[in-house]
Parts: structure tokens; sequence; C-alpha cells
């Protein structure tokens, strides 16, 4: 089953959705290896590997290329930033065309103003919300697989109030996005009024340490979104660790002890050395004919 259909039918169900965030093929393989069902590429994540701020110093082939490694990597659907479509309907068209061909299951694209920053921090802008619904109709028309799921973004609340983010959010689900995601919303009250007041299935944001208030997974289920994203997840786990590790070894003076640790061959066995080592000798079982034969 294609990516894109799986994906579809992961919505139609009754369950939320939950794709933690990867940022590269063994932290995709990680979520996948967990048990969700989908994985998100974050944007964040892409440009912490490339070692930049999430500031829209990013192109539009490095998170294609990213998006790529996801995608090849794990059998569940992956989910991609694709940041403000990387400018106008079309190089959005361009957009769609690249992550679809890649075999990610579907991309979200956001009204901020190019270069773009993190939905959580402070000093965004925003496009003309008519900008912003033309490149939503450019998203929806370039696709060529009806499954590839268009989630249009929304940043407009940090900019101009929740009530033009909800207003840009049915104008982009009226041109043809298949889901909502206002970003950023910052009380529990507009966290459970966006899916009431937007016509369409809803994205929620969860990002550790941002503006939007925690919530658990019932609860947003219950208040009727139908996916949720955990960007920073992973990646603040990693910073944590590496952080964590490098200052033991540094204290200690010795490498970490081995008890207790994760083996080595079960490290590269969730990186599919399994399949690799039967490739590895699966054709030399035939017996080669005799030439004299």
């Amino acid at each position: 089953m294609k990516a894109t259909t799986r994906f579809r039918q992961l919505l139609a169900g009754q369950d939320i959705v939950i794709a933690p965030g990867a940022y590269d093929g063994i932290t995709a393989r990680h979520v996948e290896h967990a048990g969700f069902p989908a994985v998100y590429m974050t944007g964040a994540g892409t440009a912490a590997t490339l070692g930049f701020p999430d500031f829209g110093l990013i192109t539009m082939t490095e998170m294609v290329a990213n998006a790529a490694t996801l995608a090849r990597s794990v059998k569940i659907p992956v989910i991609a930033d694709a940041d403000t479509g990387y400018g106008n309907e079309l190089n959005v068209t361009r957009t769609v065309r690249e992550y679809e061909s890649r075999g990610v299951a579907g991309i979200h694209i956001e009204d901020q103003v190019s270069p773009k920053r993190c939905g959580h921090l402070d000093g965004k802008d925003i496009i003309a919300a008519d900008e912003y619904v033309a490149k939503i109709r450019a998203a929806v028309a370039a696709r060529s697989d009806e499954d590839f799921v268009i989630i249009a973004r929304t940043d407009a609340r940090a900019v101009a109030g929740f009530d033009e983010a909800i207003a840009r959010a049915n104008a982009a689900i009226a041109a043809g996005a298949d889901m909502a995601f206002v970003e950023a919303v910052q009380t529990m009250e507009e966290l459970q009024a966006v899916p009431k007041r937007v016509k369409g299935p809803c994205l929620l944001n969860m990002v550790r340490g941002g503006k939007t208030p925690d919530v658990d997974f019932a609860t947003a289920q219950a208040v009727g979104y139908k996916l949720a994203i955990l960007p920073s997840l992973l990646i603040v786990a990693a910073n944590e660790a590496c952080d964590s590790a490098l200052r033991t070894v540094k204290e200690t003076n010795a490498p970490p002890s081995s008890t207790g640790s994760i083996s080595v061959t079960e490290r590269f066995r969730r990186l599919g050395s399994d399949e690799w080592v039967d490739l590895a000798t699966k054709f030399r079982t035939a017996s080669v004919p005799n030439a004299a034969e």
C-alpha cells in the first residue's frame, strides 16, 4: 500500500494519529521501532543536523533530500515540513512534486514571510491572506496522487490574532487543503476552540517548551484533533543525552560502562542489518552451471 493511502486511512480512523518528530534515518527508525503509526520530519531538526537554527536558512533541496532519507528508512508514512513552499505558486508547485516523488505521505505549507522562523519564536511575519490561499490552491493542483496530504499551516495567531488564524485556516480548507494547522495557540481555550471553529481536520503541534500548553493525547483527541506531531521530542532527548554522556566522560575520564547497554548487534539490527546479512549470502546458494555442460 502506498504511504499516502496508508496515511489517509490512519486519518480516517477514530484515534488521533501520533507522529513523533525525526530528523534523520536513525531517529525515523526509532519512531517506527517504538510502534508509532507515522513519523514527522521536523524542519527545525533538519536545520539542526546541518548546524543551523530554524531561521529559514535551509533550502527546498536540502529539506527534500532529508525527507527522502526518512521515507526510504521506514515503512510507516512520513509527514514533512515544507516551510513556506519556498516561494510563490510556481515554487510551491515544484515543492509538492519533489516531496511527492520521494515517497512522502504529506507536507505542510505555511503563511510566513520568507525567510521564516520556528513557529514558537517571536518576531514572525505573515504574507497576505490571498497570497497564502493561492499557494494552497497551487499545492493542491500540483499533486499527482490524490492521496498526498496537503496541510495548511498558519502562523497568524502570533501576528494578527486568533480570529485571523481561524479565518485563514478555513480559507485554506475551502481552497482544497486536507487539514489545517493553526500554529502556536497560546491557551487551553484556544487549543480547544481550533477543532470546533475550523471546518476540516486539524493538526496539533506539541513543542516542548513552546507557546502551546502541554496536553495529553486523550484530551487532544477528545476536543477534535486528528493528528498530533511532536517535532522536538527526539532532538531534545538527543541533546540532553549527548550533554550527559559527554559530561560523564569529562568528569570520570573514562568511557561509559557497557553494562546494561544495548549491544552492537542490536544497534545494527534496528537499522535493518538482518536484511543486509541475508542479501549478502542469498544469491550464492544456487549452483553455477558447468561451462562444458
